[in-house]
């Protein structure tokens, strides 16, 4: 999209009396903290009169196609940090699906120090501001011409909207990409408070951080447990058939170590600590 398009497009959005503003963001981020290599995809900002989500623009497909066929049959999840929270507030409710899907509540404020120094987006005035967020250092770009307090994932409170953010080691990065308003309030139930005709299961975040540390200890627990029910059905991972459960213990290792090798969350003073195997 040209800069000039995204402009008509962002003051259209600003300048409408549009019950859902959305935002939308490319994420580039590193799933392994040694890594050269990004990971791109788009999230999406949706700033309602009420309240804010956040999530990825792949949920948006899905809910079109759900819709479509008038059910809910089509699931996908991509990246995580799916959060939703009631405008001008730092509460969030975080959503993680770890084979069923978790929701659990985190209080989140942020400190910002606003700088003196400025760049152009076009013909926006972008002012400098920084925090120190999830054991990051971050530096955001805001524009006080769009007065929304809100921007990507759980970043929010400055005079104005986001339009970039970055931390200091540049594994996670944020940059404003496109924006389009909504008469009406736009549902994401489908996908997010109901995923796939299934609400969440609202626990604490200990107890997330617990069932991750379960599912690295035994990645294939609930293939095990099928296994031993009806150990004469053909059972397949990866094109491979699994006869024994012997077997499956490569597959384990190979499990974990790409665990511990993508436990780089945007969070990162919320890593979860694997035992070494």
């Amino acid at each position: 999209m040209s800069t000039r398009l995204f402009l008509i497009l962002l003051m259209s959005c600003f300048f409408t009396s549009a019950q859902t503003h959305r935002f939308i963001y490319e994420l580039q981020f590193k799933i392994d903290s040694t890594s050269t290599d990004y990971i791109k995809t788009n999230m999406v900002l949706d700033i309602n009169p009420k309240d804010v989500k956040f999530y990825e623009n792949i949920f948006l497909r899905m809910d079109s196609i759900n819709r479509a066929n008038q059910n809910s049959r089509f699931r996908i999840w991509g990246f995580q940090n799916i959060i939703t929270r009631e405008r001008n507030s730092f509460k969030n409710k975080n959503f993680e699906n770890l084979d069923d899907l978790f929701v659990y509540q985190t209080d989140d404020p942020m400190k910002w120090n606003l700088s003196n120094e400025t760049k152009m987006a076009d013909i926006y005035l972008l002012q400098k501001a920084t925090t120190f967020f999830g054991g990051r250092f971050w530096t955001a770009w805001f524009c006080k011409d769009i007065p929304f307090n809100e921007g990507p994932y759980k970043f929010r409170g400055l005079p104005g909207l986001i339009f970039q953010i970055y931390d200091s080691k540049s594994q996670f990065k944020y940059s404003m990409l496109q924006s389009k308003s909504f008469d009406m309030i736009y549902d994401t139930t489908g996908f997010i408070e109901n995923y796939a005709d299934t609400k969440p299961l609202e626990v604490s975040e200990q107890m997330v951080q617990k069932k991750k540390l379960e599912k690295f200890n035994e990645p294939f627990k609930d293939f095990t447990l099928q296994f031993d029910k009806q150990p004469d059905v053909q059972y397949f991972y990866r094109g491979t058939q699994i006869t024994s459960k012997d077997q499956l213990k490569v597959f384990e290792k190979q499990a974990q170590e790409v665990m511990v090798r993508e436990n780089n969350p945007i969070e990162v003073n919320k890593v979860i600590h694997y035992p070494k195997k």
